[in-house]
């Protein structure tokens, strides 16, 4: 059995005291409406029946760019409610793969000029390659077609922004993210997209303004949307579902730049926290009251908050070697996937450690207890609010951590039931990192299936499961889905069509061939181009 017992040896020195570090982790919540029943106004019908506010897991984030966004989770709760034509988001980032740097692109790019395994005598060219493709993306982000904000009509109902914590939602709005943009410079070895975070969000936030024109936040956006009322009457709740998913910004860059720097003051200022990575509890909670205080405002019959996932779980921090000792969920050292154990030296490659890794899942432990409380604070109060513990999922889901080692379970833990149409995969997807090679002249994944190629955040599939745990709450509140006709009801639980998604999942329907040799040539990416170190950092 797992140790239980809290000990010295446990914290680490660094961790601010305001930490609660614990030998267990928080055992997730179940119930979404925590026991708490709430009488609701059904009546009329809100013009916008989903809107969401997030960051890059319900912008749409995949493979190292926010891409094609009508793959986003929110856009598939839109498609099996029969409401994705009026489902309002931002258009598609067609070029080149996205903003900033499509991995899967690059992949099959090279892959077609050099075949499935890159030998050493084609080093050269692909290094020329990387940097055509790579001068080519920049030029049409930061001056051609890409660098041109589409003029689109209305608030978008997905308000998401990758790289986005609590602050950057509750001040950052399209006039703030255009005065950031640089004039942009050529530079050889720096080649992502500059100001690529803040180009994303204006596709995002360019039409959220008030009748006045002024520019809003995301929370003001879905403010206004809130205003509309019902069709019936143009009053009342002009949001039928609201879900706010937010808060892993303020954590997951302890393991995008293995390195815990934790937050201090400073970390509610816009330009002074970009240089922490992982919040305070206290600093955390701080935030989160004032993003719940103005969703409290916003005119939502229904409200789901959602819990932080576990970052230390993601396949981009790959635990070294074996585990502390039997029953712990932990590795003595955590860095990136494709740096072997035989190869590994702390002195030498990035990494964060054990104990750094335990005081970050107890912080975000402890962002999930102020979460649940501020659902549970407004259920008391008589809204209609849930809560969907996304950390419990993706715990349940975690392979090293708990599949792979049945002593390292908590008491609470159970596996999470993939989906028929997935579990008929072979091999069936798991929360790995993804790997591919070719079998009898057929690419196969071999390995992963829910993270894509950046190993922090899901494939088509992975987001399918995500839509799937909010529609089950969204039936739990009375939320109706339609056929294609928009008239007839869907009757019994409403099951998300994975047939469609694992047909539009490119990773899983089409792996790319060259992937036998994955981790060593997305290493070598990492290497020349530092892609990870910048993935979600605005300004970069």
């Amino acid at each position: 059995m797992p140790n239980r017992i809290m000990t010295d040896e446990m914290r680490d020195d660094k961790t601010p005291d305001e930490v609660v570090v614990r030998a267990q982790p928080r055992q997730p919540v179940t119930d979404p409406t925590l026991g708490i029943s709430v009488s609701v106004n059904r009546e009329g019908t809100p013009q916008h029946r989903l809107v969401t506010i997030g960051d890059s897991l319900t912008h749409g984030f995949q493979s190292g760019a926010i891409f094609n966004t009508n793959l986003s989770y929110p856009a598939i709760i839109a498609w099996e409610m029969d409401w994705d034509e009026q489902f309002r988001h931002p258009l598609p980032y067609s070029g080149w793969g996205g903003l900033p740097f499509n991995m899967e692109a690059l992949i099959r790019r090279l892959e077609q000029q050099f075949g499935d395994k890159l030998d050493w005598w084609e080093l050269a060219g692909a290094v020329f390659s990387v940097h055509q493709y790579m001068a080519d993306v920049e030029e049409w982000w930061e001056r051609g077609p890409g660098s041109r904000i589409p003029n689109q009509k209305g608030i978008n109902h997905n308000l998401a922004v990758y790289g986005w914590d609590l602050r950057d939602t509750l001040s950052r709005n399209a006039d703030i993210c255009r005065q950031l943009l640089q004039e942009p410079k050529d530079n050889l070895f720096r080649q992502i997209v500059e100001n690529a975070n803040e180009r994303a969000a204006l596709y995002v936030l360019d039409s959220a303004r008030d009748p006045q024109g002024k520019a809003l936040t995301p929370l003001e956006a879905a403010a206004e949307l809130g205003k509309d009322g019902t069709h019936e009457t143009g009053t009342g709740d002009g949001i039928e579902t609201l879900i706010i998913f937010l808060g892993a910004n303020n954590a997951l860059s302890s393991v995008i730049q293995l390195k815990v720097a934790w937050s201090q003051d400073g970390y509610d200022d816009l330009d002074r926290k970009q240089q922490f990575t992982v919040w305070n509890p206290i600093h955390f909670k701080k935030e989160l009251d004032e993003v719940v205080a103005q969703v409290k405002k916003i005119k939502a019959r229904h409200v789901i908050l959602t819990t932080v996932p576990h970052v230390t779980i993601i396949p981009l921090a790959r635990g070294v070697g074996e585990k502390v000792a039997p029953g712990s969920r932990y590795f003595p050292h955590y860095t990136r996937p494709w740096i072997s154990d035989r190869d590994f030296n702390p002195k030498d490659h990035p990494c964060i450690t054990e104990l750094e890794a335990r005081a970050v899942d107890s912080a975000i432990d402890q962002y999930n207890e102020a979460i649940t409380e501020a659902v549970r604070g407004a259920r008391k109060d008589g809204l209609d609010w849930y809560l969907f513990d996304a950390a419990g999922i993706m715990d349940r889901l975690a392979y090293r951590r708990y599949i792979d080692d049945p002593l390292a379970r908590p008491e609470w833990w159970t596996p999470y039931e993939l989906p028929a149409e997935l579990q008929a995969l072979s091999p069936v997807p798991n929360s790995r990192f993804f790997t591919s090679e070719v079998v009898a002249g057929q690419a196969v994944r071999t390995n992963g299936g829910l993270f894509s190629l950046d190993g922090i955040h899901p494939t088509t599939i992975g987001y399918g499961i995500l839509a799937q745990e909010f529609i089950n709450i969204m039936q739990q509140a009375g939320v109706k889905f339609y056929l294609g006709d928009g008239r007839t009801e869907r009757n019994g639980p409403v099951r998300v069509d994975f047939k469609r998604l694992i047909a539009l999942d490119t990773l899983i329907s089409d792996p790319p061939r060259s992937l036998s040799n994955q981790l060593d040539l997305i290493g070598w990416l990492d290497q020349r181009l530092k892609i990870f170190s910048r993935l979600l950092r605005r300004g970069a």
